[in-house]
């Protein structure tokens, strides 16, 4: 049973990010799950800091953008839009060069709150952020 509130494509997501802040750090959505989203973000020049590795607020934009995509495809949004309340990670391991993959599932769907954790992992599978993200859910 899926959690979505209609049906949609990766195709219909990476649209919706065109010319916004997603699009710049070239987050693409890859997969969608019946509970969940997932999204990809590379490690390059865009998204480092100057140590080389992938900035951390990088970090948070990739688990913002999947999960706050998320948390407006579980509701009508001709009635209701859902916004980033709060958000935090845990940055556990560094990512220098290679794609940054990004699953958002969601522990809450309420009736004026979400709250979503989104695990970001390197290529060679292994955890290297672990953040939460609560959404406000706002009537129109």
């Amino acid at each position: 049973m899926t959690i979505w509130f209609k049906q949609f494509t990766v195709d219909d997501l990476n649209k919706r990010s065109q010319h916004t802040l997603a699009e710049f750090l070239d987050i693409k959505f890859t997969q969608i799950g019946d509970d969940s989203l997932t999204a990809t973000m590379p490690a390059n020049a865009r998204t480092k800091q100057p140590l080389g590795i992938v900035h951390g607020g990088a970090n948070v934009v990739l688990a913002e953008t999947i999960a706050s995509t998320g948390a407006n495809a579980v509701i009508d949004i001709e009635k209701y839009y859902c916004v980033g309340l709060e958000i935090n990670a845990n940055h556990i391991r560094p990512v220098r060069e290679g794609l940054i993959t990004g699953i958002a599932r969601a522990i809450h769907l309420g009736r004026t709150t979400q709250i979503w954790l989104i695990d970001l992992y390197n290529e060679a599978g292994k955890q290297t952020c672990a953040s939460r993200m609560t959404a406000s859910v706002v009537t129109r």
